[in-house]
């Protein structure tokens, strides 16, 4: 078995008026989130990698939108149901934050294997259901930019 690499992406897709697109995970119903995807050898930076992980979870082709490097980074404690995927000594994970910025809401064509639906919710909308507290921190840090407030902490 190949082991992931314990550095991943997040990219959280959404449009100019900050309707975000969530993701629910085939392998937990109930669990949405944004594009995530670890760092794969194929992949010459980060970057790479959140190309290649927007396409393959949702078909839209970042290179057509406007993809922002946040330059954010975050260290979390692996899952335990998803520790298996890593190396035995590993039980942590990086991830660096990224935004795709489209003009509307597109149709997705979802990756059967990674995720049952998706939904185009508020920012605010999707801070309360997002199952990670990188994925709110994220939606956050996207509230920041635009000059706006979570009031209430999800």
């Amino acid at each position: 078995m190949t082991f992931k690499t314990p550095v991943s992406i997040l990219v959280l897709i959404y449009t100019s008026d900050l309707e975000v697109l969530l993701l629910e995970r085939a392998d937990k119903s109930g669990f949405w989130q944004s594009v995530t995807g670890s760092i794969e050898p194929q992949d010459k930076s980060l970057m790479d990698t959140a190309i290649r992980e927007v396409k393959e979870e949702t078909g839209i082709d970042a290179m057509e939108h406007e993809l922002t490097n946040w330059n954010v980074s975050k260290v979390y404690d692996i899952y335990p149901h998803w520790r298996y995927r890593y190396a035995p000594e590993v039980s942590q994970n990086t991830e660096h934050h990224f935004g795709l910025k489209l003009s509307k809401k597109v149709n997705v064509t979802l990756s059967p294997l990674e995720h049952t639906r998706y939904e185009w919710v508020d920012w605010k909308e999707a801070a309360k259901r997002v199952f990670s507290w990188t994925n709110v921190d994220a939606l956050i840090y996207l509230g920041q930019i635009h000059g706006l407030e979570l009031e209430d902490n999800p």
